[in-house]
């Protein structure tokens, strides 16, 4: 379970996050959606522990894996792009052929396409098992193939691993189809969190009303 009270992040005098309270189930996927600045990233990344807080407490579980929006790709094919976590080669292969990317096992992952390269990202870190997996923006350079395809790849990593899973996103078809929960943050605040079909066709208030209305689906 994750237990967020009084959590704040600032930058001099400006408040990025300020969430007095927070609560996620064991196994429970949740995403996070929002304009740009609204806080999403950085919430993942003080659950990463890769930010340190202004203040408040969280109480998490330890074994977290974390994957940002900017992928990478380290020297080498894509087998040995997985298999840098430890995890076997046949397991990296069974992740490519999931992702669709096994006809491209033996190229260098540095050729690979945006798309690509993020669906490259997603196998290194679903071939470690973990207790919390944090993603932002796990679609956000895939075609809608590609984003189906990751989103089938959440959901079956989760049904294995049990993990709880919090992702940010800009795409309202992974929010509805991935995640059990919707949150829509402004200015770093909870605006709306209920089930995503719900928020989607009926928001709790006028402003989550207005960029749901501009929220291309």
């Amino acid at each position: 379970m994750i237990e967020i009270r009084d959590l704040k992040k600032c930058y001099g005098e400006r408040t990025v996050l300020d969430l007095p309270e927070l609560t996620v189930g064991d196994g429970e996927a949740l995403a996070f959606a929002g304009p740009n600045g609204s806080g999403k990233t950085t919430l993942l990344r003080l659950l990463a522990e890769l930010l340190k807080s202004s203040g408040g407490t969280v109480k998490k579980p330890d074994k977290a894996l974390y994957m940002p929006q900017q992928s990478y790709a380290f020297k080498g094919d894509l087998v040995r792009n997985i298999t840098v976590t430890g995890c076997e080669k046949s397991e990296a292969k069974r992740l490519l052929e999931k992702l669709e990317l096994s006809h491209l096992a033996e190229k260098k992952a540095a050729s690979l396409s945006g798309g690509e390269l993020q669906r490259l990202s997603l196998c290194r870190v679903l071939s470690v098992p973990c207790e919390l997996l944090l993603l932002d923006e796990p679609t956000s350079a895939c075609d809608a193939k590609g984003a189906a395809l990751v989103i089938e790849a959440i959901k079956a990593y989760q049904k294995e691993t049990g993990c709880t899973v919090l992702m940010s996103t800009h795409s309202p078809v992974l929010a509805a189809k991935a995640a059990d929960r919707l949150i829509i943050l402004n200015g770093g605040r909870i605006e709306a969190d209920g089930e995503p079909k719900r928020i989607l066709m009926n928001p709790e208030n006028e402003w989550a009303e207005h960029f749901i209305a501009g929220w291309k689906i």
